[in-house]
């Protein structure tokens, strides 16, 4: 589907276009606030600026898009493959992150408060300035993962798989909630193993 139909079918009011194929398109400063791009295709597309408010983008090839300052609060974008994408200062309060592939993507300046990423694969991400307050992160693969200048007040790291005994004092001194649950002392090996 062309660009074109494609914003002119979401201006008329449809909403559901699962499938898509939007490979490198051009979409920054579009409205596209509770669009559904289930499994869509993004491959590279620039989403610069976007508002994408609420939409639904689980399971959506995102590899190397371009979503600097977009605005994806509340969106799903569970099981996404954010490779190498750049969500510098972009909004994802209360988004879905969880299972999504944000290997190698740049977070700087984003806000994920509120956030849900749990078992989200995190390894070679940037996290600078990143704001990850109330955020869930159990589970994920943090290896790798540079993370300088972070809020982490309330923020989740419960089983997570890459973090250094230090790495974890220090999130902890700076209000994160760090834990292996007692209650299942298999579990790291568990989540290692994926």
């Amino acid at each position: 589907m062309k660009i074109e139909e494609f914003l002119a079918r979401y201006a008329s009011g449809e909403r559901n276009f699962r499938d898509i194929d939007l490979f490198r398109s051009e979409l920054s400063n579009v409205n596209l606030a509770g669009v559904s791009l289930f499994r869509a295709n993004l491959f590279r597309a620039n989403l610069f600026r976007a508002n994408l408010i609420g939409a639904n983008l689980y399971n959506a090839t995102l590899i190397g898009a371009n979503l600097y300052c977009a605005n994806l609060s509340g969106a799903n974008l569970s099981g996404a493959n954010l490779t190498r994408a750049d969500l510098s200062g972009a909004d994802l309060s209360g988004a879905d992150l969880s299972a999504a592939d944000l290997s190698g993507a740049i977070l700087s300046y984003a806000n994920l408060s509120y956030a849900d990423m749990s078992r989200a694969n995190l390894q070679k991400a940037i996290l600078i300035d990143t704001n990850l307050s109330h955020a869930n992160l159990s589970g994920a693969d943090l290896k790798n993962t540079q993370i300088n200048g972070v809020n982490v007040k309330d923020t989740r790291f419960s089983l997570g798989v890459g973090l250094s005994a230090q790495m974890k004092r220090e999130l902890k001194q700076q209000g994160a909630i760090v834990e292996d649950l007692p209650g299942e002392p298999h579990a790291s090996r568990l989540f290692a193993a994926r």
